[in-house]
């Protein structure tokens, strides 16, 4: 322990000199009490210390966001008899606060009553005692059947989201009796959507999210609960548990916040919902699906200024980032991203629309939605009812007088086409693919029935791109390996038995137990020259394109993933989880 707090600078040798010599003029056991009796190190600085000797995690409860999914599912009674707050639920693991780690009895009480297994963490006492107070309430210990009285609503930036959901959770259980909603009619559900408690509820749950950095909320009927789970960093997580007979008014509050009609319930529906957040400006764009147990919904999260980043924070390397700068400066041509759903597309395509963005430059996009509305850029929503598609969107397009044109995606041989011509009349042309990586993007447009000899005259560029989670740059430990285990990404060594120093995050409180905090792009860019387009106009087999790609200096995602693991950015883990697939 004592090691541990020097190491850190919490403590300095001289000090612990002093100290034991008044441990043995006072005959105190416990050295700890000593140094905090001295003022030589604070009670936190401690317990963080005897955490680490003992191989807990220690959790500092004044700078985490204790998760709701965690309080739901420990009573109240328990929480204040044992001086035990959950602080965080990960699918059926619950972390648990406790200044004794070692409590068997508080930590047998909590898994009976959660159903979860628990994992105890370290915290102050007097942190543990004031997050019960905030999460729980003041006073002696309430019966599990004592319902928390309905609260006003408050400003988002003062909701208590726990609070808040186990305000609505408590008076939906004394006002409504625990059976299925489908005994409920539909005026129920609107008139209970309507009150506080279920509208706390509902706005508890998209503050939540937002302030856990998360793309996506996913509302999920079961046949004995609501399911919420929140995707942060590209990985599902669970984050709550709603009680079955609050789903039908919880559902028709989030279709009333999105302008849907929650009178129908047998088809697709989609919405929007506008929320602030700290300041900031962010779009929910909401779907909903009927299944067997209920309405489905699922709702994306768009941080507005994302889009803003500029192509120097999405993860380019150097070369890379130079480059695109190159390709996308030139005054036509066709500039294609490719890659599956989420992996960053959009926003790379913006980060670039974003650059070009001057007065002197008209740029249109077509959109399918728009995700992201930019100053100074005329973007157009696709409405396939109406008859406007990516097509005639490009037909009007060409009549605008354009400089530069985004099209969400190419579809079809129609939208292709015109990109084409669009790219050949003297316009720069951006574009989306679904395709596995770069030279795969000229086999696409061949397949499409795209001319070859149009592709290799237009196409200037394609960037494929994936999203890898980043290590938590806070909570990171080195770790080694031999050369030989990093083969597969591309590494170049003599001796397979050298050791590759690696990085690896370390689960904390700020990275909510997974050691990843953020993402980062790995790309992969072939730029389109004279040979390539040779093999490309005499249709020639996808590897003899990428042996010839990479003869010009395309690195493939393996290669600029491995570059990004040696930097200490992700772990050899992540990259081969987003980069490779079943064939590769």
């Amino acid at each position: 322990m004592v090691q541990f707090l020097i190491e850190k600078g919490y403590l300095k040798q001289e000090q612990f000199e002093e100290a034991k010599k008044v441990q043995q003029q006072t005959g105190q056991t416990d050295i700890s009490k000593v140094l905090v009796t001295l003022n030589m190190v604070g009670e936190r600085e401690v317990l963080q210390a005897k955490a680490q000797e003992q191989g807990f995690a220690f959790a500092d409860l004044d700078r985490i966001t204790i998760e709701s999914s965690a309080t739901n599912v420990v009573p109240e009674r328990l929480v204040k008899s044992h001086s035990a707050m959950p602080v965080k639920r990960d699918g059926q693991t619950l972390y648990v606060a406790m200044s004794n780690p070692n409590n068997l009895n508080a930590i047998d009480d909590i898994k009976i009553a959660s159903g979860c297994r628990v994992v105890p963490v370290v915290a102050v006492p007097g942190a543990i005692e004031d997050a019960i107070k905030k999460y729980y309430g003041g006073g002696a210990a309430l019966p599990e059947t004592t319902p928390t009285p309905a609260a006003t609503p408050v400003a988002a930036s003062q909701t208590n989201f726990n609070a808040d959901i186990r305000g609505a959770i408590a008076l939906a259980g004394a006002g409504r009796r625990a059976a299925d909603d489908e005994s409920d009619s539909e005026g129920d559900a609107e008139k209970m959507a309507e009150q506080a408690p279920i509208i706390k509820l509902a706005n508890a749950l998209i503050q939540q999210a937002v302030a856990d950095r998360a793309s996506d909320i996913h509302v999920e009927p079961q046949q004995r609960s609501v399911r919420v789970r929140y995707r942060i960093d590209g990985v599902l997580a669970e984050a709550m548990t709603v009680p079955r007979n609050l789903m039908a008014p919880l559902i028709s509050r989030l279709k009333i916040m999105a302008d849907m009609n929650i009178a129908e319930r047998r088809i697709p529906q989609d919405g929007r919902i506008e929320v602030r957040h700290t300041g900031k400006e962010y779009d929910l764009r909401v779907s909903s699906v009927p299944t067997p147990f209920g309405e489905k919904i699922v709702m994306r999260i768009l941080d507005k200024s994302s889009v803003m980043l500029g192509l120097q924070k999405i993860g380019f390397t150097e070369e890379n980032q130079v480059r695109i700068e190159e390709l996308v400066s030139q005054p036509n041509g066709m500039f294609l991203c490719t890659g599956p759903t989420g992996s960053g597309k959009t926003t790379t395509q913006y980060s670039v629309l974003n650059k070009l963005n001057t007065v002197g430059v008209n740029i249109m996009t077509a959109e399918d939605p728009v995700e992201y509305q930019l100053n100074g850029i005329a973007q157009v929503q696709m409405n396939r009812k109406a008859g406007l598609t990516f097509a005639t969107a490009l037909r009007a397009f060409l009549r605008q007088d354009p400089d530069i044109i985004m099209v969400g995606e190419m579809r079809d041989l129609e939208t292709a086409e015109i990109g084409i011509e669009a790219a050949l009349t003297g316009h720069l042309v951006l574009s989306t693919l679904h395709t596995n990586d770069a030279p795969s993007a000229t086999l696409r447009m061949i397949d499409m029935g795209v001319e070859p000899y149009l592709i290799t005259a237009t196409v200037i560029g394609v960037l494929a791109q994936r999203l890898a989670r980043k290590i938590d740059g806070d909570n990171k430990e080195p770790y080694q390996v031999p050369a030989a285990d990093l083969r597969r990404f591309g590494l170049d060594y003599t001796d397979p038995d050298e050791l590759i120093t690696l990085y690896r995050g370390v689960p904390a409180d700020s990275n909510k137990m997974t050691g990843y905090r953020g993402r980062t792009g790995i790309h992969e860019l072939m730029v389109m020259n004279s040979e390539i387009a040779e093999l490309v106009v005499r249709r020639a087999p996808l590897h003899e394109v990428k042996e010839a790609a990479k003869a010009s200096g395309m690195r493939e995602l393996r290669e600029d993933g491995l570059e990004k693991v040696l930097s200490g950015w992700t772990d050899p883990q992540e990259i081969m989880r987003v980069v490779f697939t079943a064939g590769f």
